[in-house]
């Protein structure tokens, strides 16, 4: 295969990563937000009311969960909230940061994180909320984590940054890539390429004639087989056609 055929795979490997890539992203990015995402793993509490919810060690997501009407085009506005926490008695107090993310709706159903709590000792934790609800249907707070798989989305990221790599090498390579050449058996004057290390017969020089011809093209091609300018089946195949010519 020649250096140019490599070329030209190599470019469309790259654009099939680039594709791929953007494929990737997007279905991870849309399947994290809206079917891996779970956001209520842990239980739910009214707002305002209070509650109990068991609660893992590491880090729990606190969600503001209500019903929408007309498909909440524009998001889930977030009211002001309170959140208090009582641990069991023998674990240590929690720590709680406010951390608004973005809205996610489907079908109606809303929701949009609203703070990050610390748990430091898996129990059942103690939960009361407060908040401006009134204009909300059905609204609560929601305790759990993000999906498992949000690494997925850096993946594709990662694996278009190859790709963009990849397709500005490929392109460099194939303009690098030397056509297929054509050996004239009337020399390398006008209207045929010009190689490097190889010039056309100046003008008023000696220029053999019949056999010469010949014994003077196979070394040319030898040069240029030597140089790289020539395969070596572009080689084998101009010199058939040298010796089949006299």
């Amino acid at each position: 295969m020649s250096s140019r055929a490599v070329a030209r795979t190599s470019l469309t490997l790259a654009i099939v990563t680039l594709v791929i890539s953007v494929i990737g992203f997007i279905i991870a990015l849309v399947a994290n937000a809206f079917f891996l995402d779970d956001f209520d793993a842990y239980g739910e509490v009214a707002v305002p009311g209070s509650g109990t919810v068991h609660l893992p060690a590491g880090e729990v997501n606190v969600s503001l969960h209500a019903l929408v009407v007309g498909g909440g085009d524009g998001g889930l506005p977030v009211p002001p909230l309170s959140l208090e926490i009582t641990p069991p008695s023998s674990a240590p107090k929690v720590e709680i940061a406010e951390s608004i993310g973005s809205s996610t709706t489907i079908n109606n159903d809303a929701h949009i994180r609203v703070f990050k709590v610390q748990v430091f000792e898996e129990g059942d934790y103690q939960v009361t909320t407060e908040g401006q609800t009134g204009g909300y249907i059905n609204p609560r707070l929601a305790f759990g984590h993000s999906s498992s798989y949000d690494y997925l989305v850096w993946v594709f990221v990662t694996m278009f940054v190859i790709g963009l790599v990849w397709l500005v090498l490929s392109i460099s390579w194939l303009a690098r890539a030397r056509r297929p050449v054509t050996v004239s058996p009337y020399g390398y004057g006008s209207g045929y390429p010009q190689y490097p290390g190889v010039s056309s017969t100046p003008h008023g020089a000696y220029e053999p004639t019949g056999q010469g011809i010949q014994v003077e093209r196979l070394k040319t091609i030898a040069a240029l087989r030597n140089s790289g300018a020539l395969t070596e089946e572009e080689y084998r195949a101009e010199e058939r056609r040298i010796l089949g010519g006299y």
